[in-house]
C-alpha cells in the first residue's frame, strides 16, 4: 500500500483523551461515521455534524463495495482503500477481511508495485516514519516523534530493491505500510501496535532523482560505513523507544539484506522478509507440491533461476529442514543448483559473493537448459525479477524429465513473473504443479480445471509476527520458519491439492495464520526464548491477541 495507510495520532488508547466533535470525525481510528449511536452523537458532541440515519457496519459494507466496484482501474481501486483507511481504519479491515481474495491482489502484490513507483502522484497524506540520512545522530528523536508508544511490529525498508522493480527510494514506503496491513488483515495484529518505515537514504535511481515531484532525498545512495552506521543507529533507537518491537526488514538490495540478517538476527527481535518469509512459504509449497507427486522432499533435486537473497534464502532453508531427516548438511545442499544470470553457479566461477558459495557445486559451468537437462531437476524455481525467463523450451524439458514438474515463477509483480499459470500448464500438457508470486486465474486444460495458487509471503510473515506478539519471544529462528512452513503445508486441503493449489484459499488465512503463531511459540517456549513460562493453553493466547474490525461502543 501507498502512503494513505497509517495510524492516527488520536488512537484508542487509554493515555490519551477520547477526542470529541469534528475531531473524531476525523480519527480514522475511532471514527464510525454513520454508525455512531444516537447516543454517542449526543454524548461526543457529533450531533448534526452526521446525516440523521444510524447505519450498521453491514450496511456501511455494503455501500463500500459498491462504490469500490465502481472503480474502473486497480489504481484507482487501490487509492479508493487507502481513502477509506484515512476515514475509518475499522471499515476499512473489515472490508479487505470479508473480501480478501478481492483485495488482495490490490492491496498488495501486484497493485502494490504499480502504487510504488506512482507514489508521489497518488500522495495525500504522511504515513509511517521517514528515517532520513541527515537524521543521523538523532534517529531516535525520531521514532520518538511516533504517537503510540506500544509498538510491537515494525516494518522497515530503504526501497532498495523494491519487488522486482529495483530502486525505488522513498517510494519504498508503500511496501512498509502495505505489508503491515497484511498482519492486521492476515493475522488480527492490532494496528495500533505497527509502524511502517522507510530509511530514506537517497536513491541511484536517476530518473527518479529528476522527477520534481518525487519525494525523497535527492541525493546518491548512503553507502558503505555510513550506510551500516545508519542501520545500527535506527536498530538501536528501535530498542530504546520501542523495546518490545518486532523489526521486519524489507525489500533491501541482497548484500545489504545478508549483511543486516547476519548483524541483528541473533541480538535484537528481526527477521528478513525476503529472505525468511519467502523460504518458509517456498519450502511450504514444495512440502505439499509433495503430496501430489508421491516424491518425499527428501527426493527432491531443485534448481534456481535467480540467485539473490530470495533463491538462496529458499536454499538455505530447505537445507535445514533436509537435515532434519537426517540427511548430511553437504548432501543436502548438493541437491541444490543456482543459476544466475552468467550460467549455472559453479565451484570455477571466479569471485562469487558469499550466499552464493555454499551452492557453487564442483561441476563443468553451462547455461540455464543444458543444466535442466544434465542435472534433471524435479523442481524448477524463478526469482530472477526477468518477464518470460522460463521459455517453452525449458519448460517442456521439465515436463519430458518428470511426470508432474514442479514450477514457481515467484517474481512479483505480474508483469515481472518467470511465466504465467497459462504458459506453465499448456507447455507441460497440465502436468506442471505451479505457484507464482503474483495472482494468475485459473487455467482450463483438458476439461480440468487448475487453480493456481500464490506462494505469498502473507501466508507466513503475519503468523510468525502473532505468534513473536504471543509468546513475547527475544528472538526469531529458523526453526520457527521451518515450523511455520510445516503449519503451512499442513493447512493444505486435500481438494486444493486435487485442483493443483498448492496454498490454502486466502479465505482461511486468519485461521492459518492462528495455527502459525502457535507453532512459532511453541518453538520459541521449547527454546527458552520466551518471556514467561508456557501457558497451558497456546492457541488460547494466540486467539485473545486477535484484533477484530468490530465497532465498539464509545459511551
Amino acid at each position: 500500500m501507498s502512503n494513505q495507510l497509517t495510524h492516527s495520532p488520536n488512537r484508542d488508547n487509554p493515555d490519551r483523551p477520547t477526542p470529541r466533535s469534528i475531531d473524531l470525525l476525523r480519527d480514522p481510528a475511532r471514527n464510525k461515521s454513520t454508525a455512531f449511536t444516537e447516543a454517542e452523537r449526543d454524548a461526543l458532541g457529533i450531533r448534526g455534524l452526521l446525516p440523521a440515519r444510524v447505519f450498521t457496519q453491514d450496511e456501511q459494507l455494503d455501500r463500500v463495495i459498491g462504490n469500490y466496484r465502481l472503480q474502473n482501474t486497480d489504481l484507482g481501486r487501490y487509492v479508493f482503500l487507502r481513502a477509506l483507511q484515512d476515514r475509518n481504519e475499522k471499515l476499512f479491515y473489515r472490508v479487505v477481511i470479508d473480501h480478501i481474495e478481492e483485495m488482495m491482489p490490490i492491496i498488495y502484490t501486484p497493485t502494490v508495485g504499480l502504487a510504488s513507483r506512482e507514489f508521489a502522484n497518488i500522495f495525500r497524506r504522511p504515513r509511517g516514519l521517514y528515517v532520513t540520512a541527515e537524521d543521523r545522530g538523532r534517529v531516535a528523536e525520531v521514532l520518538a516523534n511516533w504517537p503510540d508508544s506500544e509498538v510491537r511490529v515494525i516494518v522497515v525498508t530503504d526501497g532498495e530493491r523494491i519487488l522486482g522493480l529495483g530502486d525505488l527510494g522513498a517510494n519504498g514506503m508503500a511496501i512498509s505500510v502495505g505489508k503491515l496491513a497484511l498482519y492486521t488483515a492476515c493475522a488480527g495484529v492490532d494496528p495500533s501496535q505497527t509502524l511502517p518505515v522507510m530509511l530514506d537514504v537517497g536513491t541511484n535511481n536517476s530518473e527518479l532523482r529528476e522527477d520534481t515531484q518525487y519525494l525523497g532525498l535527492n541525493r546518491q545512495r548512503l553507502s558503505g560505513n555510513e550506510y551500516f552506521e545508519l542501520v545500527d543507529e535506527f536498530v538501536t533507537a528501535v530498542q530504546q523507544i520501542f523495546p518490545k518491537a518486532l523489526i521486519q526488514f524489507e525489500d533491501f538490495a541482497t548484500e545489504n539484506a545478508y549483511a543486516i540478517l547476519h548483524k541483528y538476527r541473533d541480538r535484537v527481535l528481526s527477521f528478513n522478509d525476503d529472505i525468511q518469509g519467502t523460504a518458509a512459504v517456498v519450502l511450504a509449497g514444495l512440502m505439499a507440491a509433495t503430496r501430489i507427486t508421491g516424491q518425499p522432499l527428501t527426493d527432491q533435486t531443485v534448481m534456481f533461476l535467480g540467485a539473490g537473497s530470495a533463491a538462496t534464502g529458499i536454499a538455505d532453508l530447505v537445507v535445514k529442514q533436509l537435515v532434519k531427516f537426517d540427511i548430511a548438511e553437504a548432501e543436502a545442499r548438493r541437491r541444490l543448483w543456482l543459476v544466475d544470470s552468467k550460467g549455472l553457479v559453479v565451484a570455477s566461477r571466479d569471485n562469487l559473493p558469499s550466499h552464493k558459495l555454499p551452492y557453487a557445486h564442483d561441476y563443468p559451468a553451462m547455461d540455464f537448459v543444458t543444466a535442466i537437462n544434465e542435472l534433471k531437476p524435479t523442481a524448477l524455481i524463478g526469482a530472477t525479477g526477468v518477464a518470460g525467463a522460463f521459455s517453452q523450451s525449458a519448460l517442456q524439458l521439465m515436463a519430458d524429465i518428470n511426470p508432474r514438474p514442479i514450477i514457481f515463477a515467484l517474481s512479483n509483480p505480474t508483469a515481472k513473473a518467470e511465466s504465467t499459470a497459462e504458459q506453465a500448464y499448456r507447455w507441460t500438457d497440465g502436468r506442471a504443479i505451479f505457484a507464482s508470486g503474483s495472482p494468475f486465474d485459473p487455467v482450463e486444460i483438458d476439461g480440468k480445471r487448475l487453480v493456481p495458487r500464490q506462494a505469498n509471503n502473507a501466508y507466513i510473515f503475519p503468523g510468525v509476527g502473532l505468534g513473536a506478539l504471543a509468546s513475547a519471544t527475544t528472538r526469531i529462528t529458523d526453526d520457527m520458519f521451518l515450523a511455520a512452513a510445516e503449519a503451512l503445508a499442513g493447512a493444505v486441503r486435500d481438494q486444493s491439492l486435487a485442483s493443483g493449489s498448492l496454498y490454502p484459499s486466502l479465505t482461511e488465512i486468519r485461521e492459518v495464520s492462528v495455527q502459525i503463531a502457535c507453532a512459532v511459540a511453541n518453538v520459541a517456549y521449547q527454546a527458552g526464548l520466551a518471556g514467561d513460562r508456557a501457558p497451558n493453553d497456546i492457541e488460547e493466547v494466540v486467539r485473545s491477541l486477535v484484533w477484530h474490525p468490530s465497532y465498539d461502543l464509545a459511551v
